[in-house]
């Protein structure tokens, strides 16, 4: 396997520390990520994590991005200001701190969402109700396109 796949709820302990599901754990030390970078989702109350990787494909595109437009500002203003590192401890879990927390609403239960290079921190209702929404929205487009397709449905 190499790519985060599926979800899982996982409780906060005592010390505010949750554990990173097990799949995602191997695939995080495959790649050999020691810490791992998580940026407040642009759209959405999660954070996307991953490792350097994630946060090296934003600098790509921050370095090919004219230094005198503001645009360059805002990315690095976002892909810095906004992501802070995780460190995993011996058993797999991150400490859910007050940045990760004020983003997503997260208080006694962590979502996670696998997403192919990364993966994302949820609130477990509200990743419930985004991956709802998507449902519906994936729903609508193949409604769409097989009315719009003479025998798409046979």
């Amino acid at each position: 396997m190499d790519r985060f796949l599926s979800s899982a709820v996982n409780r906060i302990d005592a010390k505010g520390r949750v554990s990173v599901p097990g799949a995602f754990r191997a695939l995080a030390a495959k790649r050999g990520y020691h810490e791992l970078y998580a940026l407040r989702a642009l759209d959405e109350p999660a954070l996307d994590v991953g490792g350097m990787d994630l946060l090296e494909r934003y600098e790509r595109q921050l370095e090919q991005t004219n230094p005198f437009l503001r645009t360059a500002d805002d990315m690095s203003a976002y892909v810095h200001g906004e992501g802070t590192f995780l460190k995993l401890d011996g058993d797999g879990r991150i400490t859910m701190s007050d940045f990760i927390r004020e983003h997503t609403g997260i208080t006694s239960e962590v979502g996670f969402l696998g997403r192919g290079q990364f993966f994302q921190i949820w609130e477990p209702e509200r990743m419930r109700q985004h991956l709802a929404q998507v449902r519906a929205r994936l729903t609508s487009l193949r409604q769409a396109a097989q009315a719009g397709s003479p025998g798409a449905s046979e």
